[in-house]
């Protein structure tokens, strides 16, 4: 079946909360843990419907922000989820009250359980309205943005096509470009601020009324981290700072050196050579072919993987007006289909979306037989390391993408891949601020983004850019709006998948082997279990920043970039 066949039609939730809650009593009643398995079946199939549809809406409205009648589904979907998201907490109780929790643990293993515990501290009846509220910003923030009209280069412009220009050869077209898109955020500051400014009052609020001092802590818990908390992660943010600040600095200069240039402004930093960045040498149908061969020379389960996806038209690639910016990938459990959404470009991170995305769908394809939806999706972190990975699983093949660029396209790719991670950790530490200090105001947001930037991104020039020397560029960062604290997992997943970018030197079958058998597993343990799964070595750890950086360095050291 094509995606376009897929059915939708507005649940009705009376229905399903009356359906729902008649199960709940019937495993309350159950006398054996079989008959509540047998129940938890029911109870499944009912969460993968709604979510299925939700995940139908999501995708039918992100390709056209405009259709009217997905705007409408998209908006009582945002309505109707806390009411799903209460029903959830009424089973969660149920399993955590069960009589025959033993058994029921020895069968779903504990992984569950621990999601339950901090799942359950996340939600009250009392909340609801709130969450809809949430909701309800969280798609105002995906409206106002996808409302850019740029007017660029003799056309009008959305951000997404915004991009390829800021890798243009010409310097004075870059600034242009930036300005113009900088523009948009200006001239709409205060839209963004109020939209902000209400997403942090709801959320204090939703944690004060749940007991909690602030966000900070119930923002882990709703991201279901069972295993690491914020201590963890600011001991994580310290060796970022010691490790890859330093070295950024040493790759902004080398970029500085190859461009020819005195001083590396903001808008210099997305062009990595003065012939140009390495783009893919064909049309987005091209790259598909060439994607697919890949995938099916990659292995035999990337090959099913791949011809599943284009046979079943779950890819929607291309960036046009109307479509909101970004990629994801998503699963719609009814269908036991994953769904790639991006906007290629006809630059290079096409490419990176058919590996990147690829990786997050590929993992939900290999682990499409587990019934908890729990586990057919591990935690976002766990998730990043499938998608990160997979860019770098794929390099063999990178050459029928680049041509006579391949060299250029993997010095950045690696290069990129470091630079990121200290902007993801100063995404993470300006979310700690905000919601650690829901008092603050707009202004006070912008001066310690940038404050932070000068501590992660101490090369940043912004010329006479005054908006973004205020601190305002994080309006950009749809995390921030819509997935808070959804940011350090990026950066976390960055350190791993580099581990298995120097395991696949070595022996390319075992790293492979360990990579699928990561993917196998789903969600079926927290973070740090998986880890120990796929033997990678803990972010966490003190040095396992430090310990892949000198095989990083030769790498790229092992390039003469300044002729590329």
């Amino acid at each position: 079946m094509k995606f376009k066949d897929f059915k939708y039609e507005r649940p009705d939730m009376h229905q399903f909360k009356v359906d729902f809650e008649a199960l709940i009593e019937k495993f309350n009643d159950a006398t054996s843990p079989e008959a509540q398995l047998v129940i938890i079946k029911e109870i499944n199939a009912m969460r993968n419907h709604i979510e299925s549809l939700s995940q139908i809406v999501q995708i039918r409205h992100t390709i056209d922000t405009t259709d009217a009648f997905y705007d409408a589904e998209n908006d009582f979907i945002d309505d109707a989820m806390p009411l799903y998201m209460e029903m959830v907490d009424k089973y969660y109780r149920a399993l955590d009250q069960s009589k025959f929790k033993d058994a029921l643990r020895k069968e779903l293993g504990d992984h569950i359980f621990n999601i339950i515990e901090v799942k359950l501290k996340t939600f009250h009846t009392d909340i609801i309205e709130d969450l809809k509220t949430e909701n309800m910003l969280a798609s105002k923030y995906t409206k106002l943005r996808t409302s850019a009209k740029i007017m660029f280069d003799g056309e009008e412009r959305n951000l997404a096509q915004m991009v390829p220009y800021y890798e243009s050869k010409d310097r004075l077209v870059r600034k242009e470009a930036q300005e113009a898109a900088t523009k948009f955020f200006e001239e709409n500051e205060a839209a963004f601020d109020d939209l902000y400014q209400d997403l942090v009052e709801v959320r204090h609020k939703i944690a004060r009324k749940l007991g909690f001092d602030n966000f900070i802590k119930l923002g882990y818990m709703r991201l279901s981290r069972t295993d690491y908390d914020d201590q963890m992660v600011a001991t994580y943010r310290k060796q970022v700072q010691d490790e890859l600040v330093p070295l950024s600095l040493e790759l902004r200069k080398r970029q500085e050196e190859r461009l020819r240039i005195d001083t590396l402004k903001y808008y210099d930093e997305q062009i990595a050579f003065t012939s140009g960045n390495a783009t893919p040498k064909g049309d987005s149908e091209w790259i598909i072919e060439n994607g697919k061969k890949m995938y099916e020379e990659l292995s035999a389960e990337t090959g099913e993987f791949i011809n599943f996806m284009l046979d079943s038209e779950l890819m929607d690639l291309e960036a046009k007006k109307g479509k909101t910016g970004g990629g994801y990938c998503t699963y719609i459990s009814d269908y036991r289909a994953p769904f790639i959404f991006s906007n290629f470009n006809g630059t290079s991170g096409d490419i990176d979306v058919l590996t990147h995305e690829a990786g997050h769908a590929f993992q939900c394809f290999q682990s499409r037989d587990y019934e908890l939806p729990e586990y057919q999706f591990p935690t976002l972190e766990a998730c990043e390391i499938h998608s990160m990975s997979m860019e770098f699983l794929t390099y063999p093949w990178m050459e029928s993408f680049f041509k006579d660029e391949v060299t250029k396209y993997k010095f950045n790719h690696v290069s990129e891949a470091l630079l990121f991670i200290p902007y993801g950790v100063l995404v993470d530490e300006f979310q700690h601020f905000v919601y650690g200090n829901p008092e603050a105001t707009p202004a006070d947001r912008k001066a310690k983004w940038r404050e932070l930037e000068k501590k992660y991104q101490p090369y940043k020039n912004y010329e006479d850019n005054d908006f973004l020397e205020r601190g305002g560029y994080w309006f950009r960062q749809g995390h921030i709006f819509s997935n808070p604290f959804y940011y350090i997992d990026y950066t976390l997943a960055q350190v791993c998948a580099f581990q298995f970018f120097l395991k696949s030197t070595e022996d390319r079958k075992s790293a492979w082997d360990q990579y699928l058998k990561l993917c196998n597993m789903g969600g079926s343990l927290p973070f740090t279990g998986l880890l120990k799964v796929a033997g990678l070595d803990s972010p966490f750890e003190e040095g396992s920043i430090k310990k892949v950086i000198p095989a990083l360095r030769n790498v790229l050291g092992s390039i003469d970039d300044r002729n590329l």
